[in-house]
C-alpha cells in the first residue's frame, strides 16, 4: 500500500497548501490513504464540521486531532457523527468521539487509524502505551487488518521515539506530530514499522510554529498578557510522511518525507 500522513494544518495558509497539493499527491503517488492532523486548522485553534468536509474533498480518508480538538465547541457533537474524525484514544472513559478507526480503501484494503496523546509536558491523561497495547490486541498486523498507523501528538521527542521502539514490528508506522517542526529521523526501524519524530506543518513556516512571530516573541520577551496568538499570514509549506508497506505483511517497505513550499527545502519520494 502507499499511505500518506500530512502534518499539523495550521491555520488559512495550512488549508491552502493542501488543497493546492493533495489532489495531486493523490495523484501523482498513487496513493491508497490518505491521514491528515487536521487540530489547528480553524484559525490555528481546533476544526470545524466545514473544514472536516472540505479535507475529505481533497483527498484524505482520515482526520486525527490532538490536544486542541475540543477548541471548537461544535466538534463535541459533531464528533459523534463522523466515524472519520478521530481524537486521542487515552482520553478518559466517556470522552465524546473515538481514538481508533478501521477503515477500508477503495481497493477493499483495511487500515486501522489509532492516535495517543502524550504526557511529557502535556496535560495528565491516561497512559499512552497501555492505551495501544489495549487496542492492538484486537487487531493482527498482516493478517486482520493490512496496515496500523499511530499518530503520538506530543512535545517530547524521547516519548515519541519511546513509543516508535515499543511498537516496532507490530504496526506500519509511528508518527509525531505537536511541535510543528519535521524531523530528519525518517527511517523504518529494525522490527519493520515506519517512523519520525515529527510529519512537521502544514502552514506558514515564516511565524513561530505556524503563529504571527511578533504575538509570539512578546509572549517570551515581555511577560504580560498580549494579543491572541493568531496563524500567520502568507504561503504555506506542505509537510507530510510517505510510506509504503508489503502487501503481505503490512510492514514498511520505503519512507519518506515530503516538503512542498516557499521556505523549506523540497523534498519528494524518489
Amino acid at each position: 500500500m502507499r499511505i500518506l500522513y500530512c502534518g499539523d494544518i495550521v491555520g488559512k495558509p495550512g488549508r491552502q497548501v493542501l488543497q493546492d497539493n493533495l489532489p495531486r499527491l493523490r495523484e501523482e503517488l498513487k496513493l491508497d490513504f490518505v491521514m491528515v492532523n487536521g487540530e489547528n486548522a480553524a484559525h490555528g485553534f481546533g476544526i470545524t464540521a466545514k473544514i472536516c468536509k472540505e479535507i475529505y474533498e481533497e483527498g484524505a480518508d482520515a482526520i486525527t486531532t490532538g490536544n486542541h480538538v475540543w477548541d471548537q465547541r461544535e466538534i463535541l457533537s459533531y464528533i459523534e457523527t463522523d466515524p472519520k474524525l478521530i481524537r486521542p484514544l487515552n482520553y478518559p472513559a466517556g470522552t465524546p468521539g473515538r481514538g481508533a478507526q478501521l477503515y477500508t480503501t477503495a481497493k477493499g484494503r483495511k487500515v486501522l487509524v489509532m492516535q495517543v496523546l502524550g504526557r511529557l509536558f502535556m496535560d495528565a491523561m491516561d497512559d499512552p502505551f497501555a492505551a495501544v497495547d489495549r487496542e492492538l490486541t484486537k487487531y493482527r498486523l498482516g493478517s486482520t487488518v493490512d496496515a496500523i498507523l499511530v499518530d503520538i501528538h506530543a512535545e517530547a521527542t524521547s516519548e515519541k521515539f519511546s513509543m516508535g521502539h515499543f511498537l516496532d514490528g507490530r504496526v506500519s508506522m509511528v508518527c509525531g506530530t505537536h511541535t510543528h517542526i519535521p524531523s530528519a529521523d525518517a527511517q523504518i526501524l529494525p522490527g519493520g514499522t515506519a517512523y519520525q519524530t515529527d510529519v512537521g506543518m502544514c502552514g506558514n513556516y515564516n511565524s513561530v510554529i505556524g503563529m504571527k512571530k511578533e504575538v509570539a516573541i512578546a509572549r517570551f520577551t515581555k511577560k504580560v498578557p498580549g494579543n491572541r496568538l493568531e496563524p500567520s499570514e502568507g504561503e504555506g509549506t506542505l509537510c507530510a510522511f510517505y510510506l509504503e508497506t508489503d502487501d503481505r505483511t503490512g510492514k514498511a517497505t520505503k519512507v519518506s518525507p515530503i516538503r512542498i513550499g516557499p521556505r523549506l527545502i523540497p523534498i519528494m519520494p524518489s
